[in-house]
């Protein structure tokens, strides 16, 4: 297959980054419309939320099975009738009356978004001569990043002026363009479509994988509000996730043509690297979580607000994707750049925990170019990592896994960071409770300048003490919240801290611009 050139290859580019980015941005995007979809649609919060639960679960488990679903129907087919599906269900979703519908239709669109991450950098690979296939990296790298960023921000721009179906239904027209361009430019491998009834399928694997994966995913997801090993549905589901993944892990061993190759994490630096992809999975979906929780919930910033206060400094990485992949094309060993990524973004968290609570837009922008350049600095090589070593047949398996863990170490962080919260909210209530005893004087005065304000507005006399006394407990909740995710960003720092010595167990081999361009070429055609 040649490699194209010119505006077929720019088409191919837009095309895989768009597609990637469109199905990084829907599993943060509705994370803003949570509270107008619930009125929409009468259920509450609680149950709204599971329409990012199904997304989350479709999504990883159909991540690792992707190199086997694209040799099995073909790459070209499978990539575009999974972009068909996400477009389709989309618009279902836009279209959904109930919450069962809707979540339906949010597995589905989950079940395609699925495609769009690994089997987009294997076509963008594909597109590049060797010796560029590092900048190829860099720009599928600065997708993955943008995207869970993009989210919130479109999201808010879109609830603030418009309504909640509009979140589906703008994937539509870019869908259908994509689709339509991928059927046009992507060619076909040789040999494509030719080795499917050679293919025996590993329908046990299979359903070992969805029903331990899914399940972990549930419990991860589900467990902060379903207060965790207290309910029944969480017990039930975490057995069925343990089961699930030991009899996956055993038989996928154990076979010689198994769905997902597990044997590839023998590899040492595959192991490791997917240790850092799930931390740095683990700081970019939780931080993309817990800031814009801080801002809206303590700070008073809109959706749109928040979501330009994120957007404004993470388009750095635009700038820096294609430098890292460019630097990296030398030969450049990974090491640096991942010990210097990890570094900054814990730098990210540690000056984020320090903010006052009297801070405005742009005082974050700082703290959050930090972030930025950190993740800028480690994506590109950790993706390159994922896959140094491995025979050119093992490149798919090594890029499905480690995106799937990629994923698996966001659902981790959220759920983390939401358990923690909660935690450290309750025990920073009771202090700053504890410090202010019935009767003191400063509370009293403060109490009495707060009932004056209420009269003098033309409040209630007699209610004037009862509001008082509630805004002062707001104000106290607000307070104990701002404490709580300041610790939350130190926990997150922490975790990208005593990853940094691990780097001494990845084998980094120097390498030439030719040696590395024919390891990148082998990774391209084992898709």
């Amino acid at each position: 297959m040649a490699t194209p050139r010119g505006f077929a290859r720019a088409i191919i580019v837009i095309t895989t980054v768009t597609a990637a980015v469109m199905e990084l941005i829907d599993t943060s995007i509705v994370n803003v419309a949570l509270s107008d979809m619930s009125g929409s649609l009468g259920v509450n919060i609680e149950d709204i939320s599971w329409v990012i639960t199904s997304y989350a679960i479709a999504n990883v488990i159909i991540i690792p099975l992707t190199g086997f679903l694209a040799e099995y129907f073909g790459r070209r087919n499978y990539y575009i009738v999974s972009m068909i599906i996400f477009t389709a269900a989309s618009y279902m979703c836009a279209q959904s009356t109930s919450l069962v519908e809707i979540i339906l239709w949010r597995f589905v669109q989950g079940v395609g978004g699925g495609a769009l991450l690994s089997t987009s950098q294997a076509i963008l690979f594909d597109a590049f001569e060797p010796k560029d296939r590092p900048i190829a990296s860099g720009l599928f790298g600065m997708g993955i990043v943008l995207g869970p960023t993009l989210g919130p921000t479109l999201g808010g721009f879109i609830i603030d002026h418009a309504s909640w179906p509009l979140i589906f239904m703008i994937n539509i027209p870019i869908g259908i363009i994509a689709t339509f361009l991928s059927y046009t430019f992507i060619e076909k491998k040789e040999g494509e479509g030719k080795k499917k009834k050679q293919i025996k399928i590993d329908y046990t694997g299979i359903l070992l994988l969805a029903v331990g994966i899914g399940c972990l995913q549930y419990v991860l997801e589900r467990g902060e509000s379903e207060d965790w090993f207290n309910s029944e549905i969480i017990r039930i589901t975490s057995v069925f996730a343990l089961v699930g993944l030991i009899g996956f892990i055993t038989y996928e061993l154990s076979i010689d043509h198994p769905a997902v190759n597990l044997k590839v994490l023998g590899n040492r630096n595959l192991a490791f690297t997917t240790i850092f992809t799930f931390i740095v999975g683990l700081g970019l979906f939780t931080s993309v979580f817990v800031f814009p929780v801080l801002a809206q919930r303590v700070l008073g910033f809109t959706a749109y607000e928040t979501g330009l206060t994120l957007l404004a400094p993470t388009l750095i990485t635009v700038v820096m994707m294609p430098i890292i992949g460019k630097t990296m094309s030398k030969g450049i060993s990974p090491i640096p750049f991942v010990v210097t990524g990890f570094l900054l973004f814990a730098a990210y968290c540690y000056t984020s925990s320090i903010m006052s609570p009297d801070v405005g837009k742009w005082d974050f922008f700082f703290p959050l170019a930090l972030r930025a350049v950190g993740i800028s600095m480690v994506q590109l090589p950790l993706i390159n990592q994922a896959v140094a070593g491995l025979a050119p047949k093992d490149y798919a398996s090594g890029i499905s896994l480690n995106n799937m863990i990629r994923q698996l170490g966001g659902a981790f962080g959220i759920a983390l960071a939401n358990n923690y919260i909660a935690s450290r909210y309750a025990q920073h209530r009771t202090d700053l409770v504890s410090s202010i005893p019935n009767g003191s004087p400063l509370l009293t005065e403060r109490l009495n300048i707060i009932s004056q304000g209420i009269i003098s507005k033309g409040g209630d006399v007699a209610g004037a003490g009862t509001k008082a006394l509630a805004t002062v407990n707001n104000i106290v909740d607000r307070q104990a919240y701002y404490l709580s995710y300041l610790d939350t960003f130190r926990l997150i720092g922490l975790f990208f801290i005593i990853a940094i010595p691990l780097v001494a167990f990845l084998r980094v081999k120097k390498k030439s611009a030719a040696e590395i361009a024919a390891s990148m070429k082998a990774a391209a055609e084992s898709h």
